[in-house]
């Protein structure tokens, strides 16, 4: 129940199309049963005597009721599927918002075919619990308010005797539905593990192949599939045996009346036209309560689908908002450390980093791999949440700002290019909100470059040229069609496009050849000029011009200052440009 009620936050928006959809399933269903007492009153009529007038009319009267009881069948189910539709529009929105919001570690913990399960099955499952289960349910409720007091008027003892098998039918319904609750919970659950298994295989198709893994990765996805196939099978016994045993149940009652019903007929105590009227309703009585049954399975598949969409919506995300935060004055760019110390899952990442940085300046961070560039970068978009009182922007606590202003004054190009499937041209502008397109061409605001200036800059226009659609180019899913350098490019020039106070390239320059890195470096001067520059890297070309440079071992700084200064101090910096200065050497000579 609390899994409802939360639900039912949906329903309020459309609360009076509801209301107005379960009229018309009562205007439908009352003008639907006055036929059963339309064709009894015209047995009985025409037992008196057979005139062209009762034939006329009673068929008349009958088609008539038919007629304007499917005109609001139509607009019951017109309103309510509809409004499931728009229900299913706002669960899905709020699903989509509530993962954007989570944290990189939300993802890191949950298996991205997870998530397309609960999106795709899970939530199908609970809209039948608003279109077809709130349908259904009030024609079977109005079905039983209204026929019953009707059949206790044609006969008391008939209606008690057709009631017998009731409790059968409770307890069928009950047993049957509790089985199909827990099994198809599991089934979503399994359904997920053969989502993520696919995606990880098409996503990683590369690698299957290089290591001819096809046959062997098509054999476990059929074990999964086979598993998963006899999980519903298994569910289909349940499902399918609810029905036939309601037929019988309520089958008895039927039995029970006919039996008792026509004698009782035959000896007057009710009149043919009575027990015909009786029978009908009994009939459609019959499809209601079988209806029931429907709706309990649809009940019991949404819920459980519920639970896991609800487990989503419910995860609050790490990194948000305080309720005090408001919109800062513009960025400009300064930064600074406060004996910041981050740890993941209680193992320390960066210790007592302290650095000062002032808007404009350059600023880059050596060391091994796992020393904590990346970690450090992270934290300035928040993209990690540092503790309190550790970073500041502008001097100015980084939690005071509103998360939305902080990203939007960053241009960040992480180690792991991500491109859309999409254009050159929408990838490099992703980031820039307010585009005109009058005539559906794009207009970019004036403090931003065009596409072809930031591509220029990051030194992918030259191979942009060699495309045949250039910059309206469609790069594949995952940017599979460029190479690894031409996607760390597109990347540079997508963070610069922006125009942001503070650019982050963690790494951005390890796919590139050094002739290529000296291009975009050159390209880059310029433009760094005026904001904040950070820069994790493992080459001393990459960064040898920064304002300061920073040397970190294991979460620490060991080195600070120029490289002119670093070189002289003779440390860990100067080894490994020393190191780099050879093995350009051997390269040269090779």
């Amino acid at each position: 129940m609390e899994q409802l009620r939360k639900f039912a936050r949906y329903f309020r928006p459309y609360r009076w199309t509801i209301v107005a959809g379960i009229f018309f399933i009562l205007l439908s269903m009352s003008f639907g049963l006055m036929i059963p007492s339309l064709v009894g009153a015209a047995v009985d009529d025409l037992a008196l005597g057979i005139t062209w007038n009762k034939i006329i009319y009673y068929p008349l009267l009958i088609v008539g009721a038919n007629l304007v009881s499917g005109f609001f069948l139509f607009w019951q189910r017109r309103l309510l599927i509809n409004t499931s539709r728009h229900i299913e529009f706002d669960m899905r929105q709020d699903f989509y918002a509530a993962l954007v919001n989570q944290p990189l570690r939300f993802f890191q913990q949950t298996r991205i075919g997870d998530l397309m399960a609960r999106a795709t099955n899970d939530l199908a499952a609970v809209r039948q619990i608003v279109g077809p289960m709130i349908l259904y349910s009030f024609q079977a409720v109005f079905a039983l308010a209204i026929t019953i007091p009707i059949l206790m008027n044609i006969s008391v003892k008939l209606t008690l005797l057709m009631l017998i098998p009731l409790p059968f039918v409770s307890l069928t319904v009950k047993y049957l539905g509790q089985k199909i609750h827990v099994r198809f919970e599991k089934i979503q659950e399994f359904f997920s593990d053969i989502v993520a298994r696919a995606q990880e295989n098409l996503t990683g198709v590369r690698v299957v192949r290089a290591y001819a893994q096809e046959k062997a990765e098509i054999a476990k996805f059929e074990e999964l599939n086979r598993e998963y196939a006899g999980r519903n099978l298994n569910l289909v016994k349940y499902a399918a045996a609810m029905r036939p045993l309601l037929f019988f149940f309520i089958g008895l009652g039927f039995v029970i009346v006919v039996a008792v019903g026509v004698p009782m007929a035959i000896e007057g105590e009710i009149t043919a036209g009575d027990f015909t009227a009786f029978i009908l309703y009994l009939q459609r009585m019959i499809w209601y309560l079988i209806a029931l049954g429907y709706v309990v399975n649809l009940y019991q598949r949404g819920t459980a689908s519920l639970k896991r969409f609800n487990a989503i919506l419910e995860t609050e995300p790490e990194i948000r908002d305080g309720g005090d935060v408001r919109e800062q004055a513009r960025i400009k760019g300064g930064i600074e450390f406060r004996g910041l110390s981050y740890s993941y899952n209680g193992k320390p990442a960066i210790r007592n980093i302290d650095i000062s940085i002032r808007p404009g300046e350059t600023v880059a961070f050596v060391g091994r791999t796992g020393s904590g560039k990346s970690t450090l970068l992270h934290l300035v978009p928040r993209l990690l949440d540092p503790p309190e009182g550790t970073l500041f922007i502008d001097g100015t606590e980084a939690r005071s700002f509103p998360i939305r202003q902080l990203r939007r004054a960053i241009g960040f190009v992480p180690q792991e290019t991500f491109l859309f499937s999409d254009s050159l041209e929408n990838n490099i502008a992703f980031g820039v909100d307010d585009i005109d397109r009058p005539n559906g061409k794009p207009q970019w605001p004036d403090r931003t470059m065009s596409p072809a200036r930031a591509a220029e800059a990051a030194g992918l226009a030259e191979d942009i040229k060699g495309f045949p659609g250039q910059y309206r180019q469609l790069v594949g899913e995952r940017g599979i069609t460029l190479s690894g350098g031409q996607k760390q490019r597109t990347a540079i020039a997508r963070a610069i496009m922006r125009d942001p106070a503070i650019l982050i390239l963690d790494d951005a320059l390890s796919a590139v050849d050094t002739f290529t890195e000296e291009t975009i470096l050159n390209n880059l001067r310029e433009i760094r000029k005026g904001r904040t520059t950070l820069i994790a890297a493992h080459r001393i070309s990459t960064i040898r011009d920064a304002d300061q440079i920073i040397v970190l071992d294991q979460g620490e700084i060991i080195e600070q200052g120029s490289h002119e200064k670093l070189i002289a101090l003779n440390g860990q910096y100067a080894d490994l440009y020393r190191r780099q200065l050879l093995e350009e050497e051997i390269e040269a000579t090779e």
